[in-house]
């Protein structure tokens, strides 16, 4: 199963993935974790290119052909392997950043996007999308707070970062099948137990109505 974590900077993706992998370990299933942009030896020499806030002359083309660049190797060195074996694949980011960051974020075509994606992916798709969900500011202050390295995307203006949020918002309209949204602005184990509820429910086979988890996140907002 892959199941990919999507969200704004700050949203807790890394520290609930972390938690997430070590639950499932302890309930017996066998767990990929890794991340995106880097993943591999080839994608994390990537990674560093883009997050170097020297990098001020980047192009938006040039940001984008680097991550799929990344994303290509990471998915054929590391996802599909894995999956063949029959793992369980938790990725924080994954193509869906690409649309948020480089399509709403950016103002890059969206179908130009969608066709570099499906041919850095081969099409492969998550079974499962996680939306860690934050306001814009209060997740910049939350890392900027926790003495997180700001990186080249972080210090964007506040304005870029919201339209990546609003962007995010789109994709999960657009295929709710596939995504739950997560009220990530919560005390770590209170979004943990629910991210736990849900992937185990579907790593058994279960099923998980993505309506019950959006109800419960209204009523903590």
């Amino acid at each position: 199963m892959f199941i990919t974590f999507e969200g704004p900077e700050g949203s807790g993706k890394s520290t609930q993935i972390t938690l997430l992998a070590a639950f499932l370990r302890q309930q017996g299933f066998t767990v990929v974790e890794t991340r995106e942009p880097g993943g591999s030896d080839i994608g994390d020499q990537i990674r560093d290119v883009l997050h170097d806030v020297g990098n001020k002359k980047m192009t938006s083309a040039a940001e984008i052909l680097l991550y799929s660049a990344s994303r290509a190797q990471l998915v054929r060195e590391i996802i599909q392997p894995a999956l063949a074996e029959g793992k369980i694949v938790l990725c924080d980011r994954y193509a869906d950043s690409t649309l948020a960051y480089q399509g709403y974020g950016r103002g890059l075509n969206l179908g130009d996007l969608a066709n570099i994606t499906r041919f850095a992916t081969g099409g492969l798709q998550p079974d499962l999308t996680l939306l860690l969900d934050i306001d814009v500011e209060r997740g910049l202050a939350r890392r900027k707070d926790g003495g997180d390295e700001m990186n080249r995307l972080d210090l964007e203006a506040v304005a870029f970062h919201q339209r990546v949020r609003q962007g995010y918002q789109q994709l999960v309209a657009a295929d709710p099948a596939r995504w739950i949204q997560i009220n990530a602005d919560r005390p770590v184990p209170l979004v943990q137990a629910e991210l736990q509820e849900i992937v185990f429910a579907r790593a058994r086979g279960g099923d998980v109505k993505p309506g019950r988890h959006q109800a419960r996140r209204a009523s903590t907002t």
